[in-house]
């Protein structure tokens, strides 16, 4: 290559590299800061309490959701081997 084309072809870099920059931000750059607003929600406690039902979300006629349910007899041991009890 000669000299003069080594600085055409550094003049078509230079200029490319600023046309590509100029449209990726045109095209992909944001539109200043976008804020949504959100929902804040109670934090998670550790009570549960089983009897008190929140009539915001359950009638009075309504079945209350918290009730313990036992299905069958505990097993106290349920590892235990069912050769030895």
């Amino acid at each position: 290559m000669k000299k003069k084309d080594w600085g055409l072809l550094a003049g078509v870099l230079v200029i490319s590299i600023i046309i590509s920059v100029v449209l990726a931000n045109v095209l992909f750059s944001s539109k200043g800061y976008i804020k949504q607003e959100v929902e804040v929600v109670d934090p998670i406690s550790a009570d549960f309490p089983v009897n008190e039902v929140k009539p915001k979300y359950f009638n009075k006629d309504s079945v209350n959701p918290k009730q313990l349910i036992h299905i069958g007899d505990p097993n106290e041991h349920p590892f235990a081997d069912e050769n030895k009890q």
